[in-house]
């Protein structure tokens, strides 16, 4: 029986937060682990032109968002990793992201060291296809880490399908523990 009180998949152990550094969108190094200590990060490796599960993922985590507390918004911190650095530049990636909340950060560069980092998560990253009609399709999990506070590491896993309301529930509870 479950008593986790997280609605996403509660691990039985933590996965470290990767060690990156990456180019936010302001054209700025972004280290992972330096910059999100202590803070609760949702971490997700998707990318803008994506036709489904990027902006769905992304736009249920604002609005779960959008219905938090101020003390909670506050310690919240949801990093985007594009699988796709080629044509998800700092700009273009800032510019999708501006539309989800002020909680957004957008990441990109090398896609070797995004790969890498996924993998050390359980997360799989694919090189990106170009087809023939000249479409772009990047193969990525859709998994959303949840690394916790207290010890930056992740213990709770959010698949595809996680709804707003779960990530309503869980938010506070992210935030506040202790393990």
């Amino acid at each position: 029986m479950d008593t986790s009180p997280y609605r996403g998949t509660a691990l039985d152990s933590g996965f470290t937060k990767p060690d990156l550094v990456l180019t936010d969108t302001t054209g700025k190094p972004f280290d992972l682990r330096k910059q999100t200590t202590g803070k609760t990060t949702l971490l997700f490796f998707g990318y803008t032109n994506c036709p489904d599960v990027c902006p769905t993922t992304m736009g249920d985590i604002s609005l779960a968002l959008s219905k938090q507390l101020k003390t909670v918004k506050d310690n919240v911190r949801v990093i985007f990793i594009t699988t796709d650095p080629e044509r998800d530049t700092p700009k273009s990636l800032g510019k999708w992201l501006e539309s989800f909340g002020p909680n957004f950060i957008g990441l990109s560069g090398d896609l070797a060291k995004v790969k890498t980092a996924a993998r050390s998560i359980g997360i799989s990253v694919e090189e990106p296809k170009e087809h023939q009609d000249g479409t772009v399709t990047s193969d990525h999990g859709a998994q959303v880490a949840a690394f916790l506070p207290a010890d930056d590491e992740a213990h709770v896993i959010y698949t595809a399908g996680t709804t707003t309301d779960d990530y309503a529930h869980d938010l506070p509870l992210l935030v506040k523990s202790t393990r």
